[in-house]
């Protein structure tokens, strides 16, 4: 299972759509509220390089941005792998250059 962090702010609707997108795929994670100490807010600067909007994922340290960027990562059937739930999907080279071409890195 990846390690999974999810920096929140209270009143956020797209916190809690992202972290009941994380629950329905029965992961756990770490919940890091934005406010709670100064810490916390440094780390989440630094590490989202000033990112003003929430919520901001990491999986196993690696940044994927936001609820929308999860969204996409799920639709492109690579969530799942990502979280450590099922294997890698085999995805054509073209289908690579495609994504890279159009800006959908994931």
């Amino acid at each position: 299972m990846a390690k999974v962090e999810v920096y929140t702010n209270k009143g956020c609707g797209a916190c809690v759509n992202a972290k009941r997108l994380l629950d329905s795929k029965k992961v756990e994670y770490e919940e890091k509220k934005l406010g709670s100490s100064r810490r916390t807010d440094v780390e989440f600067q630094i590490r989202t390089n000033g990112s003003k909007t929430i919520p901001q994922v990491f999986i196993d340290d690696v940044w994927i941005g936001g609820f929308e960027e999860l969204l996409k990562f799920d639709k492109a059937g690579e969530l799942d792998w990502r979280l450590g739930l099922c294997e890698r999907p085999k995805v054509s080279l073209w289908t690579r250059i495609m994504r890279r071409l159009t800006g959908a890195i994931y």
